[in-house]
């Protein structure tokens, strides 16, 4: 009888075990909500890319909620050389692995009121989005590749 409940907490223990998962994740149930850290930025605007290490000058973070998003910008040096803050924020939506941000606020007005679809894939703790990011009144037409890591608590 012992062996049986030994056999059985053994079975039990090694059944609770659980090694996570490292595949992309593509789903509704994409683990968005969070603080993520701007690591690289990729802009290719007719032909040019350019990209942005933001571990260096710059920090940039955004932070996702159940419905609504919000990103701030600014500068490492304390605007000694010059000042850099950004803000904007808005609603989301995502379906599947499309994820679609509403920029209802934003420092720099002419943004607002745009929608900005992206592709999104989250591996372990990384959130790489790329999609088009396009506001005729402020001349911009560009492809977005971001790539972000999860802020740890």
């Amino acid at each position: 009888m012992n062996l049986n409940i030994a056999c059985a907490l053994i079975t039990l223990t090694l059944a609770s075990c659980h090694q996570p998962s490292t595949e992309t994740i593509s789903s509704s149930k994409l683990p968005l909500a969070g603080t993520w850290r701007l690591v690289t930025g990729t802009l290719i605007e007719k032909g040019d890319t350019a990209v942005t290490d933001y571990t260096k000058n710059i920090s940039f973070i955004k932070i996702i909620n159940d419905t609504h998003f919000a990103f701030l910008q600014h500068d490492l040096a304390k605007g000694k050389d010059s000042a850099v803050f950004v803000a904007g924020g808005g609603l989301y939506s995502l379906a599947d692995s499309l994820y679609t941000e509403h920029l209802e606020y934003c420092n720099d007005r002419a943004w607002e009121g745009n929608d900005f679809s992206f592709a999104i894939t989250i591996k372990n703790d990384t959130l790489v989005q790329r999609g088009v990011e396009k506001v005729e009144s402020a001349g911009v037409d560009r492809i977005n590749i971001e790539t972000y890591v999860r802020e740890k608590k």
